[in-house]
């Protein structure tokens, strides 16, 4: 049940699972729902065949994981599922969870663009993730890229209007899983294995995240396209987007340029709003070689945002560089803000 806010509790902590808890993500949302201590009366650990017996560590205790089937969720009580399985595993499993009851926060791309699921970031739209109550019982967790991208955006949007905006991101392998992590390591032992990417990624950048579509652009850069249009809930907005895999292991870095449709007054004036608003952590002394990096973000959850500057080739734009940890909030930490947005 729920009320117009969020799950009807009648005063009781939620039952939680976490789908795909022992992948990187997965493991990564127990983490993050111990350190920010989430409240759940139980909690139920599911993963493949071949992972289920395995016990996992969670909250000061040990959880034999189960094997997502079918009847997983029949009689379990649970409130909330936190899925990261992939795609496949999450359309065929987030509407059994939902029919049992659940309302799913899922990280897979499954459900972002379904026009009756609402996409989610907590400091951007709050409001939407009550839509999912009532509705189809899903609430999508956007890509990663896109995440910090607009938390960054939103301020600026709401006080100038946006334009159009033109993203560069450099994103680590993190995002690939553990097999991007374990491509990244071979390559810096001096071995060429290519599992995850189609060339090693030590000592490249490659402008290849996701598959090439017709129209040139690849799957993550019309993913960024088309989610920051669904969430800002403006599709007059421009954007494009060139997305490039680096050889970092965690924490995606991104070149993004913005043009207003009004006028702001100095680069400090853009610098101070930011600096108020949620999520975000300003990084901003070049004369001091303060600006955000990948390794201050890792294992953090703010948005950390600098080189702050006017883009001078247009009437009212601006350029600025945003860091974020993509496997906390570019996954585990948004998912589980949302879930906390359910119970508030």
């Amino acid at each position: 049940m729920a009320t117009q806010g969020g799950l009807n509790l009648s005063g009781r902590k939620p039952n939680i699972a976490v789908v795909g808890a022992t992948g990187l993500v997965g493991g990564t949302f127990l983490r993050v729902l111990e350190e920010r201590k989430f409240p759940y009366e139980k909690a139920y650990l599911f993963a493949s065949a071949k992972s289920a017996g395995k016990t996992v560590a969670f909250d000061g205790k040990d959880y034999v994981i189960e094997e997502l089937t079918e009847t997983a969720f029949d009689g379990k009580g649970i409130d909330i599922a936190l899925f990261s399985a992939g795609g496949g595993t999450s359309e065929k499993f987030s509407p059994i969870a939902a029919a049992a009851g659940a309302v799913v926060v899922d990280n897979s791309s499954q459900w972002r663009m379904d026009p009756d699921v609402p996409l989610v970031v907590p400091e951007v739209n709050p409001e939407d993730a009550a839509a999912a109550i009532g509705g189809k019982g899903i609430i999508a967790n956007p890509n990663c890229s896109t995440i910090q991208a607009v938390v960054v955006l939103k301020p600026l949007y709401d006080k100038y209007g946006i334009k159009r905006v033109i993203y560069s991101t450099y994103q680590a392998v993190a995002g690939s899983g553990i097999k991007g992590i374990k491509d990244l390591e071979e390559g810096i032992k001096g071995n060429d294995i290519c599992v995850a990417y189609p060339h090693p990624i030590f000592g490249n950048c490659l402008p290849h995240i996701d598959v090439f579509l017709d129209n040139g652009y690849t799957k993550e850069e019309m993913k960024m396209v088309n989610e920051t249009h669904k969430i800002l809930h403006d599709d007059r907005i421009g954007v494009t987007a060139t997305t490039v895999r680096v050889p970092v292991f965690t924490s995606h870095s991104e070149s993004i340029n913005v043009e207003f449709e009004k006028p702001f007054g100095s680069d400090q004036e853009i610098k101070d709003l930011l600096a108020a608003s949620p999520g975000i952590v300003l990084r901003d002394d070049p004369a001091h070689n303060v600006y955000p990096l990948a390794r201050e973000a890792t294992d953090t959850d703010p948005v950390y945002v600098g080189r702050i500057r006017r883009d001078e080739s247009v009437a009212s734009g601006i350029n600025f560089w945003c860091v974020a940890d993509n496997v906390r909030k570019g996954a585990a930490t948004n998912a589980v803000q949302i879930a906390e947005l359910l119970i508030r």
